[in-house]
């Protein structure tokens, strides 16, 4: 990752103070330098580029070869060369440097509060370059022709914006226009929104964000024009924008991000530890998910009933001009309305968010690709994401080795794609959920860009095996060679490829849902192989969704299924109360409409129904998170029955005898808070168990934990830790996803192996 870094000048600077000559470019396959000079010195110049690489450069191979000497006058930076196969990197978008925002503060500074200021340390990369070599022409920046002092400071190799793509000013730089509620300025406008041309000189944009600010403090939303899209804002402390945020963008409970000023405001309202202080403040600045402290301002509605909340910091110039213009802590969630993709556009944000925003804080500078925030957490030691997108897209998961070009799709939920070209997984950044028009036709988007940024074509296109998927539907659509790749199988090798491991090892893979090979729904797996192939050692036992997908957004219907099969006597449950459970019933009793799964997310959230803390969901996972928060971080040390039977050469986990004591400690008024410690407890000590059984039958140690429910924190966490005391070694994830949004990275190793 040598292209929009720094790094020519970087060596510039090198080969100048050891007094060398010769010269240094981008190429299609990365940097060229050539330089002459004495031995010695040659020694030390390579030895500098070794050790001392700007913040944002990635070294991944140095090729040397000895030249005759043709005597060059100088040593200076050659023009960019193009060519037929990229093999060169390009960097993330990157927060605000330290540099930029120490100008963008000081009145005496030429960029003083200009919302774009940024260098070859920080700002847009992905979502702005169009193709490689990184050059200004070949970036959203070219229809901006640098004034005089900007095109000084391109051309002077001693300044830190020599070569900055990005780079611009007040006078010929990109500009804002705040726009009311039906697409009108509310101020004399800098430029026209939907253009991208210059005209100079144009005034600061300091008048529009503080107006932005004075509506934000009066309980207005405010669609906010970003890096990799628009979000939607509001005062995180103002407890009736908030819930007319939620009304108005449909999301009725998924918790929201917010946005502090600095960490001295996180620390007041957030436990924060080390390891969670350097992720908010690195280049990459992820929304991290922290547990907040008692008595914080935030509206009830921002996270409702949750522990934990997800935080970010400023990490672009125009999000620093906010707060410093008076701004306190934000909502900053993706703009659209619920279960479509983010908007980018400003034509687009105008039409789409119409009844959503209150008013319009644009600029001018497209961005070519859409690119939500990143969302990590930090567990066991580790940075782990459950959304990897901008600030490390698309920057590569490095493989143990090379082979065929070949793209995996990935699923429903949660969607990414992975594109394999040499040694490097090129993941994409969170797509969502494939369940529209506008998710499918940016899914489309993203393929062809990756393809036609990074100049590979796959040899092999690899798709799950769910035939109603839009990604499937997609893939054999295209005249290139086909696979279908199991889910849970995806799921086993993401891992292994993420931990730079071939296998075989023993997959404990948990999840919702899962297209089996027998056409059931997996999704409590206990797997035993690698890429070449698997063997299903064990499951959790099938049970019922009466209905089908109305059962999974209904879980008190899942409740039912899973009480019937498990013979429980329908006695009055809490849960039952004005439901209407007859119809349910005779479908069970009739076995019409029922599909078998034996997914644990779907235990988990037909626990929850049972507990009556979730009888119907909005959004994915909420059951599920809602019996995890329940339990008050502590796994239980009594269990409820659970039973391992080998029948017809599985192992099958019975849940059925849990059910049954779950049913009778309601009934018997044990409080849920118990019943939810209990109920993990049983599912650590099954997993455990089974894991031991497969551990002797194949004569493996290692143990792969994938799915979306190891995004359970307490599940996790202990049954990592329970697992490692046992003497088992463990690869989890941490760079990528464990639910479906790393199902894409599994899918083409798996193709990969096939074709070789």
């Amino acid at each position: 990752m040598v292209q929009g870094v720094g790094f020519r000048p970087f060596v510039y600077r090198l080969a100048i103070g050891y007094g060398l000559k010769g010269f240094v470019r981008n190429t299609h396959t990365g940097v060229l330098i050539e330089v002459q000079g004495p031995g010695q010195l040659l020694e030390s110049f390579c030895s500098s580029i070794r050790h001392g690489t700007p913040p944002l450069a990635r070294i991944e191979a140095i090729e040397e070869s000895a030249l005759d000497c043709c005597e060059e006058a100088d040593f200076h930076i050659g023009d960019s060369t193009a060519g037929d196969a990229v093999e060169t990197l390009i960097a993330p978008d990157i927060a605000l440097c330290s540099d930029c925002r120490r100008e963008l503060l000081d009145p005496a500074d030429r960029r003083f509060r200009y919302p774009f200021i940024n260098c070859t340390n920080c700002g847009p990369r992905y979502t702005i370059v169009e193709s490689l070599p990184y050059d200004r022409p070949s970036t959203s920046m070219r229809s901006f022709t640098m004034c005089p002092e900007c095109e000084r400071e391109y051309h002077d190799p001693l300044d830190r914006r020599f070569h900055a793509q990005p780079n611009g000013c007040p006078v010929c730089g990109p500009a804002l226009l705040l726009l009311d509620a039906a697409g009108l300025p509310m101020m004399a406008a800098d430029v026209e929104p939907s253009t991208c041309a210059t005209e100079s000189p144009k005034p600061l944009a300091g008048d529009a964000v503080t107006e932005a600010v004075v509506m934000l403090e009066e309980g207005h939303i405010l669609a906010l024009k970003g890096l990799g899209g628009f979000h939607l804002a509001v005062d995180a402390s103002n407890e009736r924008a908030v819930k007319r945020l939620r009304e108005r963008k449909g999301r009725e409970a998924k918790p929201f991000a917010v946005m502090m000023r600095d960490i001295v405001q996180v620390r007041s309202w957030c436990d924060v530890s080390e390891g969670e202080l350097a992720a908010l403040t690195s280049p990459e600045a992820p929304i991290v998910l922290l547990n907040k402290r008692p008595g914080s301002m935030l509206a009830p509605s921002v996270a409702p009933g949750y522990d934990r909340i997800g935080v970010m910091l400023p990490y672009t110039p125009l999000h620093t001009l906010l707060f410093e213009s008076g701004a306190d802590v934000l909502v900053m969630t993706s703009a659209n309305f619920s279960e479509e993709p983010i908007v980018n556009d400003n034509d687009e944000a105008l039409s789409r968010l119409t009844g959503i925003a209150d008013a319009f804080l644009l600029h001018n500078r497209p961005i070519y690709l859409k690119c939500d925030d990143s969302v990590t957490i930090h567990l066991s030691g580790e940075l782990r994401h459950s959304r990897r997108s901008r600030g490390y897209v698309p920057a590569p998961i490095t493989l143990r080795k090379g082979g065929a070009t070949v793209l995996g799709t990935g699923g429903e939920l949660k969607n990414t794609v992975t594109l394999l070209k040499g040694t490097h997984a090129l993941m994409s950044q969170h797509i969502g959920d494939m369940k529209n028009f506008e998710a499918y036709r940016h899914f489309e988007q993203v393929v062809a860009h990756l393809q036609h940024l990074f100049q590979a074509t796959p040899e092999l296109v690899v798709h799950d095996l769910h035939p109603g998927y839009l990604t499937t539907q997609w893939a054999l659509r295209q005249n290139i060679p086909l696979l279908g790749v199991q889910h849970h199988h995806a799921h086993l090798v993401a891992c292994l490829a993420e931990n730079r491991e071939e296998g075989p090892a023993i997959g404990l893979i948990l999840d919702g849902t899962g297209y089996g090979t027998d056409g059931t729904i997996w999704g409590g797996e206990l797997l035993i192989g690698d890429a070449a192939g698997v063997e299903r050692f064990a499951s959790l036992e099938s049970m019922p969704l009466p209905g089908g997908d109305a059962a999974v957004i209904h879980p008190w219907r899942l409740a039912l299924g899973y009480l019937h099969r498990s013979c429980v006597d329908m006695a009055d449950l809490p849960f039952m109360k004005g439901r209407g459970i007859a119809q349910v019933l005779e479908l069970l009793e009739k076995k019409v409409n029922i599909v078998e799964t034996s997914s644990c997310g779907r235990l988990f959230d037909a626990v929850a129904a049972l507990c009556n803390l979730r009888g119907e969901i909005s959004y994915e996972g909420e059951a599920a998170m809602a019996l995890m928060h329940a339990a008050g971080g502590v796994v239980g040390e009594k269990e409820f029955r659970s039973a391992l039977r080998e029948e017809k050469g599985r192992w099958i986990m019975h849940v059925s005898p849990m059910i049954q004591d779950i049913a009778t400690a309601l009934q018997q008024g044990m409080p849920v808070t118990e019943i939810s410690q209990r109920f993990h407890r049983t599912l650590i000590s099954c997993f455990l168990e089974i894991i031991g059984k497969a551990a002797n039958a194949a004569g493996i140690k290692t143990v792969v934990l994938s799915g979306g429910v190891f995004q359970n924190e307490l599940l996790f966490v202990t049954l990592l830790h329970e697992l490692q005391q046992a003497g088992y070694r463990v690869l989890t994830h941490a760079r990528i996803p464990p639910n479906d949004g790393g199902l894409s990275l599994g899918q083409a190793i798996i193709g990969r192996r096939m074709l070789s």
